[in-house]
């Protein structure tokens, strides 16, 4: 018996703090994954790979590019003791592959996608089966 209850004093929450308190609680209570939940991860999965790679492949594109553009316009292939000529052709050069790079990203998300779509394709297949039923 508690102390509380020896004294005969007892405190409840308004239903405002009851859901409050219940909300609280299942965020530490250990819970099951059911499918439906499960399905929509793996869903998610899939763009997410995707996405990561072409944004990366897309922001080295663009720094590549940006620092090419740098050493064909500014003082930077004086700094790095090239000539102003040579400078521009190397920049020019750098750009140009890193404008490549930078336009790689959509192809290689749109490959990317359809690979990850292919191997998880039996697992998502599965459990909307499992559902459907």
């Amino acid at each position: 018996m508690d102390n509380n209850e020896k004294s005969g004093f007892r405190y409840t929450y308004s239903a405002k703090e009851q859901e409050e308190l219940k909300k609280i609680r299942e965020k530490y209570e250990p819970r099951e994954e059911d499918k439906m939940e499960r399905l929509r991860k793996l869903d998610a999965s899939v763009g997410k790979k995707a996405r990561a790679v072409a944004l990366t492949l897309g922001i080295i594109g663009a720094l590549v590019l940006g620092f090419g553009m740098s050493l064909a316009m500014s003082e930077l292939g004086a700094n790095l003791g090239l000539g102003s000529e040579l400078a521009m052709l190397i920049g020019v050069i750098i750009g140009i592959l890193g404008g490549a790079i930078a336009c790689l990203a959509y192809p290689i998300y749109n490959a990317v996608l359809k690979s990850e779509r292919e191997k998880i394709a039996p697992e998502i297949l599965r459990l909307t089966d499992e559902l459907i039923k």
